[in-house]
């Protein structure tokens, strides 16, 4: 008897020991660990309605994504169109107003000296498009990404300053 009273002890502690960490690791942020898995995780927020864009209560949601320099970009135009269509006219993951997408694809980044770019193709309305997000990895601070290149030839630093 004392031994079931030891088992069931020693299970009810390491049930709720267990518990305990799992639930410990569930509430930390996970940092995206590649360019491409910091870019999937991008478009999977977004598709939740959790975008960095056009928000304007967490400049901690721009800068998890964004390097310093595009993270001041887009908390800039978001606050100062206040809810107004600003620089970004549309959704600048998708480089369109309007979307149907269909055969999304991230690509397998290509790294070289602390930078990395990662290619995003899809097809809006039939028409296939390709996307190239630029990123960055700065004193161990993860990847960010510093700019996104539209098949079109713009980019989203020269969208948001006012150039292309």
């Amino acid at each position: 008897m004392k031994t079931l009273k030891s088992i069931i002890l020693f299970a009810a502690i390491f049930l709720t020991a267990g518990h305990s960490a799992g639930a410990q690791s569930a509430a930390r942020p996970v940092k995206p660990n590649s360019p491409n898995a910091l870019v999937t995780e991008l478009y999977r927020q977004s598709g939740k309605n959790r975008t960095p864009f056009f928000q304007t209560r967490s400049r901690a949601l721009v800068d998890k994504y964004f390097d310093k320099r595009l993270g001041d970009l887009i908390w800039k135009d978001a606050i100062t169109s206040k809810g107004e269509v600003g620089a970004l006219d549309g959704d600048p993951l998708y480089n369109a107003q309007d979307m149907d997408i269909k055969n999304f694809v991230v690509r397998k980044p290509i790294v070289a000296n602390g930078t990395a770019e990662v290619k995003v193709s899809f097809e809006n309305f039939g028409k296939k498009e390709e996307i190239v997000f630029l990123l960055s990895s700065k004193n161990n601070t993860g990847w960010k990404i510093s700019n996104i290149k539209y098949s079109d030839g713009t980019n989203l630093v020269g969208i948001l300053i006012g150039g292309n």
